[in-house]
């Protein structure tokens, strides 16, 4: 069976490794994008040279319709959809007496609303070919909480819910529903703290480094491979060590 990935936010960071970790495996890649559409074509590109098939496909994920669209294309132009890999989002920083409602929900369709969308349309395909894959990105935050963030904290753990849920789900049909919680990870939306606090925050880390987009793409591929069969409904946290359990 030729395996077809979607992978969301797959322009840049942690998504555009794991679509071409995905692909290096021998998957064909959906890369969706929302804005740049310059970066998702490169790692189609990418993928195209790795001797893969794949597609850039513009969507927000925060909006059903357009995820029901995409998928509808997927399956149109790469023949099926067998793994979904949930990483869109953003960050922004506000407290509680800052944070608006408007801030609140946009926060969430895009990280956890996205994800039930994206899986509501892939599962019935996964079904009809008895194998399936999700692997949702949460954060640390999910876990430890966050000052100025509590929309991204709030979002990021209720995907870790919804993993739980869907995984228990989804056993009796062959798929698995993992999760990955990052650490301080050095894509584009850590850099400028990284760069401004880098030293404060290795420091707290007890590998004192920052991981790679590669480093959380790889365990990606390992859940999303045949040797990652027999994990469902866990949250792996690949952060260096700064949060045990």
């Amino acid at each position: 069976m030729n395996k077809v990935a979607l992978v969301t936010g797959g322009s840049r960071g942690i998504g555009a490794a794991t679509a071409l970790h995905l692909a290096k495996s021998g998957m064909d890649v959906a890369v969706n994008y929302l804005g740049n559409e310059a970066k998702a074509n490169e790692v189609v590109d990418r993928i195209k040279g790795l001797g893969q098939n794949a597609v850039a496909i513009q969507a927000d994920v925060g909006e059903y319709q357009q995820v029901q669209d995409m998928a509808q294309r997927i399956v149109a132009e790469l023949g099926g959809l067998h793994v979904l890999v949930n990483n869109a989002g953003y960050s922004s920083h506000f407290g509680l007496a800052d944070l608006s409602p408007d801030e609140w929900r946009k926060m969430c369709a895009v990280t956890l609303d996205a994800a039930f969308y994206c899986a509501k349309e892939a599962v019935p395909h996964m079904k009809s070919a008895g194998w399936g894959r999700i692997v949702n990105i949460a954060s640390l935050r999910a876990m430890t909480g966050s000052a100025h963030g509590p929309h991204y904290a709030s979002s990021k753990a209720g995907l870790i819910g919804l993993t739980k849920s869907l995984a228990l789900d989804l056993g009796p049909d062959h798929i698995t529903v993992n999760a990955i919680s990052p650490g301080y990870t050095e894509t584009d939306m850590t850099r400028k703290s990284i760069e401004t606090k880098g030293e404060q925050i290795r420091a707290t880390i007890p590998l004192r480094k920052v991981g790679s987009p590669d480093e959380i793409a790889s365990v990606v591929a390992f859940l999303c491979s045949g040797g990652g069969g027999y994990i469902t409904g866990e949250t792996i946290n690949v952060n260096g060590g700064i949060y045990m359990r």
